[in-house]
């Protein structure tokens, strides 16, 4: 019985991880920028120490909000940023220093990475989502290597979600790895879980 659950939970993740990046691949590239940049100006506004702190970001793939403008500004105030790199699959992620014009090349995903620059513990984690619950569990792409990040950084990184409003849902059924966010920011605003705010 637990077996056939775990398959149907793992079947409505996968259909809904591919409604979601389907939905955000059809948003139109003014539409994109726009959203983008209403949860730039959200973080800053909700999280306005962040140029004080080591921010990881990720690259944005397939429309995912682009924090890239973000990233450059935190760094001209003085802070340090990173992206993630994968050291091999189902291990932590690994965090390099990123700067504008450094030299990326494509990983095994084809996402670009850093292939120089110091490693950095990050103590802020902006991490994308393909959908976000009302417990503020995060629906990636799959492969767990956020998850397994959180657990491993000690202290825990402050991990903020970064979406758009369509991609919040009542459950994305959450297994018993995933970790929720302690923040989620949309283009509407920034959300934490209920006794947070």
């Amino acid at each position: 019985m637990a077996t056939d659950r775990r398959s149907a939970d793992g079947e409505f993740r996968q259909k809904l991880r591919r409604e979601m990046i389907a939905r955000r691949q059809a948003l139109p590239p003014a539409e994109l920028a726009r959203r983008s940049a209403a949860i730039r100006a959200h973080l800053d506004a909700a999280f306005p120490a962040l140029a004080e702190r080591i921010v990881g970001f990720c690259w944005p793939v397939q429309n995912e909000p682009d924090l890239l403008p973000l990233a450059a500004a935190l760094r001209a105030r003085g802070g340090r940023v990173a992206l993630p790199v994968v050291v091999r699959p189902g291990e932590p992620l690994a965090f390099r220093e990123w700067w504008p014009e450094q030299p990326l090349l494509p990983d095994r995903y084809d996402i670009p990475t850093p292939t120089d620059g110091d490693f950095l513990t990050p103590e802020v984690l902006l991490l994308p989502v393909n959908a976000v619950d009302a417990g503020h569990y995060r629906l990636g792409y799959g492969g767990g290597f956020f998850d397994r990040t959180l657990a491993a950084l000690s202290p825990r990184p402050l991990a903020i979600g970064v979406g758009f409003d369509f991609q919040r849902v009542d459950s994305i059924r959450p297994q018993a790895h995933d970790l929720p966010l302690d923040a989620m920011v949309t283009e509407s605003g920034c959300r934490r879980p209920a006794g947070e705010e």
